[in-house]
């Protein structure tokens, strides 16, 4: 019996470097199958963490990544945001059909400097220009996320929709909600210098958790 899903080959996502509020480069790029399991690492511990419900979001975001690992979904995709290797925020989504991409989770380690709505921009950058598609279900599993995303992008609320994640109410991102925001809401500047891609390369686990002060790796 064949249980592995069948995915289809999505088109790669074009690193870019972003210039942080703090001056700090962050490289967004996909990440590569030999990295999921770090990926794994960084999320583990922000599954004890209740605030800003960081808990549910992250036991979400590692079974998603964990079905990569054991190929138990289908046309997933995974970015992250790092600065000098170091991982400051993860993103990813799916892609239902040729028309409509399914957001799932982004976390944020690095707090603070909008990197986790610099990243949520860049997969929504995905799924508009890179996979072409005409819609995104998207829905918010924290106050801050709801602010970040619903509020900021201007969302269309269609609550008759069923996002994947489950109950909580489906905003949908349009094509024109995309293009109307991105002046505003999207970075990034391609193609990255080589030096800032080779360090950016291989990556490292966070050194820091703000949403765990007493927790050192």
């Amino acid at each position: 019996m064949k249980i592995r899903p069948h995915c289809r080959e999505m088109p790669p996502y074009p690193p870019k470097y972003i210039t942080l509020a703090s001056g700090e480069k962050m490289v967004a790029r996909e990440v590569r199958r030999e990295e999921l399991p770090l990926i794994l690492e960084v999320i583990e511990p922000l599954i004890k963490v209740p605030e800003d419900y960081y808990d549910i979001v992250a036991v979400r975001f590692y079974a998603e990544v964990l079905s990569m690992v054991r190929h138990r979904i289908v046309d997933e995709y995974l970015f992250v945001g790092a600065i000098d290797g170091e991982v400051a925020t993860i993103v990813n989504g799916r892609m239902v059909d040729d028309d409509l991409g399914m957001s799932l989770h982004t976390i944020t380690v690095k707090r603070g400097l909008r990197c986790g709505a610099l990243m949520f921009a860049s997969k929504m950058e995905y799924h508009m220009e890179y996979l072409n598609q005409k819609e995104i279900y998207l829905v918010a599993e924290s106050p801050i996320g709801f602010r970040r995303f619903m509020v900021e992008w201007q969302l269309e609320p269609r609550f008759e929709e069923r996002h994947e994640l489950g109950g909580v109410p489906t905003y949908v991102m349009s094509r024109k909600c995309y293009f109307d925001a991105k002046p505003r809401l999207l970075a990034g500047v391609r193609p990255v210098p080589e030096d800032l891609l080779a360090k950016n390369y291989t990556l490292t686990l966070p050194k820091e958790y703000p949403q765990l002060p007493r927790w050192h790796r």
